[in-house]
């Protein structure tokens, strides 16, 4: 069964107390002040959380980050520089729903890949993530752009935004 990391768009401490989620990304337009609390109570719960950025997750002392490689030209460059300073967290790393793209993404050695769902072209990311499944031990996430159906997916996790909840 699929793990939900739930993106963090609005400030909500009651989230913590779902015992359904386990991880979490925390937005970068959020206050220095929540990211802080919302960091420092996960901890407590042993629950993770993850930044967008490095400087997200050094100053908040975050557990990883989401990594966006869907548009690099040189993804093992950017993944060596994005992840440089943040030696023994959890690295999750976006991709091009392209299989060439998600091979050099998993060379990088994430701890978990993740592939944008749109409802347009849904049946193509399926074929994706099941092609991954079979190929790679790097597990794999969901990143869902859209309200659709994730369960029939071959994904270890499903991103969803915290208004999208219902889902879960």
């Amino acid at each position: 069964m699929q793990k939900f990391i739930v993106i963090i768009t609005k400030e909500n401490l009651n989230l913590l107390e779902n015992p359904k989620l386990e991880c979490f990304i925390l937005s970068e337009n959020l206050s220095s002040h929540f990211k802080n609390t919302f960091a420092s109570k996960a901890k407590n719960l042993g629950k993770l959380v993850l930044g967008l950025s490095t400087s997200d997750c050094l100053a908040y002392h975050l557990d990883g980050i989401i990594i966006d490689l869907s548009h690099s030209e040189h993804i093992a460059a950017d993944y060596k520089a994005a992840t440089k300073d943040i030696k023994g967290k959890f690295i999750g790393a976006i991709t091009r729903n392209r299989r060439h793209e998600s091979m050099l993404v998993s060379e990088c050695e994430p701890d978990f890949i993740i592939f944008k769902a749109w409802q347009d072209g849904v049946n193509k990311t399926k074929e994706l993530t099941d092609w991954y499944d079979e190929m790679f031990l790097i597990q794999s996430a969901l990143l869902l752009m859209e309200d659709i159906d994730f369960r029939n997916f071959k994904t270890d996790f499903v991103i969803l935004e915290d208004v999208h909840l219902k889902a879960a």
